[in-house]
C-alpha cells in the first residue's frame, strides 16, 4: 500500500476503465410496440417519453439488479468498481423497465452506451412498484451506473424506482467542460433536479400517478448532491440519506484547506516518520489512528483530488497547465502541495460560494459517516455540516451517525479487515430509519457514534 509508481499506474488504469463504453446494444421498445395490460411485466413501456431527453432507449428486463444487468449489458461494472466490500450480498430478481438516455449537453466525456455524450441517466422501474422514487448522482467523477451495486439493487428490491445521473460531466477532466470556474459542479446540481422532475413524470406515464415519496440517496459527491437538493429544492423530495458527503464552503473548510497540507507533509512523514509533518496533518483535520490509510490515499486520492478540483475552481493558479503537476515536490512552481486557499483571489472564493452548502435543509436528512474517512475527514466535513444545520435552526430535521472504523470506500475493507468496517449496510439501515421517519413518524435515534461490533457479519449487517 505504499505510494509507488505501480500503485499510481494501477489507479490510472482503473480510472480509465471506468470510462469505457458498454459495447453492448440496448434493447429498444419500437414505436409500434403494443401496450401490455396494467400490472403485466413491463406494462406501458412503449408510452415512456422522458421529458427533455435528447435520446432514450427502453428495455424490458427480467432482472434490473446488477446480477441481471451485468449479463445483459445494462450496467457498466467499471463504473462501480471498488465501492463495495468483497462478500457483499445483494438482492436479485427484480423485473421491470430500464430507461437509458441523455439530456442535451455539449460535453462528450461519457462513453457509456457508445454515446460519447455527457448528461447520461438511467431510470429503472420495477414491475412491483411501491410508489416511491430514489434519485442519486454519481460519486467522484464516475458515470451514471456507479451506484448500481451499492444503492440501486437494494432500493429496487424494496419496490422503489431508481434514477441516477452522471451529473453532466465525468472523468478526470470533468473541469474541462467549457464552463466558468465552479460551473461543472453547478451543473451537477441542475442535472439532479432535471432528472428528478423528469423521472416523476415518467412514473406517472407508466403508473398513472406520480411518486408518493421521493428520496435522495448518495455517497461522497452524491452525498453533497443530497444535501444541496434538500437545501435548495426541498419541494421535490421527502428526505435524503447523505453518505459521507463532500463539503464546499467558501470560507472553509473545504478540500483546498486540508489536502495541500497532506501533499506537502506526507512525503516527509512517510520517509522518516517526521513528527512535525505528522502533527501538521493531524492539525489539518486527519484523524489520529488513520495513519495506516495514508499511503493509499496519498498515491490514489489526495494528489488527484486536489489537482482536478482546484483546476475546477481556480484554473489560473497553474497558468496554462491543466490540473497542475502530479506528485510535485513542495517548492516546485505552481505545485499543489503549496496551494494556499486563503491567499487566493476573491474570485476563487466566489466560485466555491456558488456551490456551497449552508445547512438550511428543508426535509429530513440522515448523515452516515465513517470515523476513519481519510479523503473527507469528519473534522473537515460531516462534523462541520452538522454544526451548520444546527446553526441554521434545522437540527430537528437532521440525524448524524458516525460509524467507528468506517472509511471512504468499502473496497479497502479487504486490505484491512481487522481495522475497517464497511459502511454500505450502515447506509442501508440509515435509509430504513429515514423512510420510517418520513412515512410513519418514527423518530430515528439521536446523533451518536456506533462502536465496531466484536463479532458478526460486518459486511452485510449494521443495525442503527
Amino acid at each position: 500500500m505504499r505510494p509507488t509508481t505501480t500503485s499510481r499506474r494501477r489507479y490510472a488504469a482503473l480510472a480509465t476503465s471506468a470510462a469505457l463504453a458498454l459495447g453492448t446494444a440496448l434493447l429498444t421498445a419500437g414505436p409500434a410496440a403494443a401496450d401490455k395490460p396494467q400490472g403485466a411485466h413491463c406494462a406501458r413501456e412503449s408510452t415512456i417519453r422522458v421529458p427533455g431527453a435528447e435520446v432514450q432507449k427502453t428495455a424490458c428486463l427480467e432482472d434490473l439488479t446488477t446480477a441481471g444487468t451485468t449479463k445483459t449489458g445494462h450496467t457498466n461494472p467499471s463504473d462501480w468498481a471498488g465501492l463495495n466490500a468483497p462478500g457483499t450480498v445483494n438482492p436479485t430478481g427484480v423485473p421491470g423497465i430500464q430507461v437509458d438516455g441523455y439530456f442535451p449537453d455539449t460535453s462528450t466525456s461519457n462513453t457509456d452506451n457508445g454515446w460519447n455524450h455527457d448528461s447520461q441517466f438511467v431510470l429503472r422501474i420495477p414491475d412491483h412498484w411501491n410508489g416511491g422514487l430514489v434519485v442519486s448522482g454519481s460519486p467522484g467523477n464516475r458515470a451514471q451506473y456507479a451506484n448500481d451495486f451499492i444503492i440501486s439493487d437494494w432500493v429496487l428490491s424494496k419496490g422503489y424506482a431508481f434514477a441516477a445521473t452522471d451529473k453532466g460531466n465525468v472523468g478526470l477532466k470533468f473541469y474541462d467542460d467549457g464552463s466558468s470556474p465552479g460551473g461543472s459542479v453547478r451543473e451537477w446540481n441542475s442535472r439532479v433536479t432535471q432528472l428528478t422532475i423528469a423521472s416523476k413524470k415518467v412514473l406517472k406515464q407508466v403508473y398513472a400517478k406520480a411518486p408518493a415519496r421521493t428520496f435522495m440517496f448518495g455517497i461522497s459527491n452524491g452525498g453533497y448532491l443530497t444535501r444541496w437538493q434538500l437545501e435548495n429544492r426541498p419541494d421535490l423530495y421527502d428526505g435524503g440519506l447523505d453518505w459521507e458527503g463532500t463539503l464546499f464552503r467558501a470560507d472553509g473548510p473545504n478540500l483546498f484547506t486540508y489536502l495541500p497540507t497532506a501533499l506537502k507533509n506526507y512525503p516527509a512523514y512517510a520517509a522518516t516518520g517526521d513528527q512535525a509533518a505528522h502533527d501538521a496533518m493531524i492539525a489539518a483535520g486527519f484523524v489520529p489512528g488513520s495513519e495506516f490509510l495514508w499511503p493509499f490515499h496519498y498515491s490514489v486520492y489526495w494528489d488527484l483530488t486536489q489537482r482536478i478540483y482546484r483546476e475546477e475552481f481556480d484554473p489560473s493558479y497553474d497558468g496554462d497547465l491543466k490540473a497542475g503537476t502530479p506528485f510535485c515536490a513542495s517548492g516546485t512552481p505552481a505545485c499543489d502541495a503549496d496551494y494556499d486557499y486563503a491567499s487566493r483571489p476573491q474570485s476563487v472564493k466566489d466560485a466555491v460560494a456558488s456551490v456551497q452548502l449552508t445547512g438550511r435543509v428543508g426535509k429530513p436528512l440522515i448523515t452516515v459517516q465513517g470515523s476513519l474517512d481519510t479523503l473527507l475527514p469528519p473534522r473537515t466535513d460531516a462534523d462541520v455540516y452538522d454544526r451548520l444545520i444546527d446553526a441554521a435552526g434545522r437540527g430537528d430535521l437532521h440525524r448524524y451517525y458516525t460509524i467507528t472504523d468506517g472509511t471512504h470506500t468499502d473496497g479497502l475493507y479487504a486490505a484491512f479487515p481487522d481495522k475497517l468496517r464497511p459502511l454500505l449496510p450502515c447506509a442501508q439501515s440509515g435509509f430504513d430509519a429515514l423512510t420510517a421517519w418520513v412515512d410513519r413518524g418514527v423518530e430515528p435515534p439521536s446523533d451518536r457514534t456506533y462502536p465496531r461490533p466484536a463479532s458478526g457479519d460486518l459486511v452485510n449487517t449494521c443495525p442503527l
